[in-house]
Order: C-alpha cells, then structure tokens, then sequence
C-alpha cells in the first residue's frame, strides 16, 4: 500500500478546505446544505463513471501506486478531485455573492 496518489490529493485538497472554511465562516447558514449536496452528487457521478471507463479499458492505476481501497473499481484517491471541486466550487460561490448581513 503506497501513499503517492493521495499525497498529490492533500496537495490539491488542502487549500480548498482553508477556502471553504473561510466562506463557512462568513456565510455559515444554509452553506453546509449546499456543499454536502455537490459532494455526494460528483462523487457518486465520479465512481460510476470511473468504474465505467476503467472496466472499459479507458484507463488503468498502478497498484503500487494507489491504496489499493476501491469503490466501484474507482480507487479512493479518485475521489478528492470531486470532492476538492465541490470544496471550491461552493466557497467560490459563496465569497461571490454579496452578503445579505450589514457590515460592522
């Protein structure tokens, strides 16, 4: 069990996370809806079509190179990409709009 793919997944994930904690503290209601709904959505598209083209034969990982846990036969590391979209893509959202709440 190597650890290369998910080291380059911390890279990417890590400073989503930092941005959607940002925009969570500024717009903290309704924003955690909105966000559990985008990663359940990309990650349940991410491992069917995955697991589609991978028995497909669009693609392959190198087992030394992955954990080897799998979903589907979408190996967990495929996951942080949508996951780390869902993170940006709703923290983006959220620190774009306007605030609703007067400023201090």
């Amino acid at each position: 069990m190597s650890g290369a793919y998910l080291l380059v997944d911390a890279v990417f994930l890590a400073p989503c996370v930092v941005l959607q904690a940002v925009a969570w503290r500024r717009r903290p209601r309704g924003h955690g809806r909105a966000l559990v709904l985008a990663i359940l959505g990309l990650v349940v598209l991410t491992v069917v079509f995955d697991s589609l083209m991978i028995a497909g034969g669009l693609f392959r990982y190198a087992p030394e190179r992955i954990s080897g846990i799998r979903i589907g036969l979408a190996p967990i590391e495929d996951l942080a990409y949508p996951v780390a979209a869902a993170l940006l893509g709703t923290a983006l959202w959220s620190l774009g709009r306007p605030s609703a709440e007067p400023q201090p």
